[in-house]
């Protein structure tokens, strides 16, 4: 998986920080959500079409202008960022021993539950 540049990722942050029921954004709506930097309409535009290119927005021409969407969540992105920092381990099982040593209380529950809610469902298709 691709990781994100500085301005990429405040691009994608605009696009995961609205809500997913929304209509997808124009060009012109991610630069008014970013005007704190200064940037030029053809720079977010050069942008949202990298980050089209890498698969990361999927877009649909209406009318002049594209409206793009995040391809998937933030969540779902950041999954795959750990699952491929994975695959540059030596040990996958003692990187994650190593990680599951590093949460908090809170956060081992969270992954406890989920771990739990996988095996039963495993465990009834199968």
């Amino acid at each position: 998986m691709t990781r994100l540049g500085d301005l990429e990722r405040a691009v994608m942050d605009v696009l995961w920080d609205r809500d997913p029921a929304a209509a997808p954004v124009t060009v012109r709506d991610v630069a008014e959500a970013l005007q704190d930097r200064n940037l030029a309409y053809t720079t977010v535009m050069t942008v949202l079409d990298r980050l089209a290119g890498k698969g990361m927005v999927s877009r649909e021409r209406a009318g002049r202008a594209w409206h793009y969407q995040p391809a998937a969540s933030r969540e779902a992105y950041i999954a795959q960022l750990m699952l491929d920092a994975l695959d540059l381990a030596g040990s996958r099982d003692a990187a994650l021993v190593r990680f599951a040593r590093s949460v908090t209380g809170t956060e081992a529950e969270v992954l406890r539950a989920a771990l739990t809610d996988q095996a039963q469902a495993a465990d009834r298709r199968g």
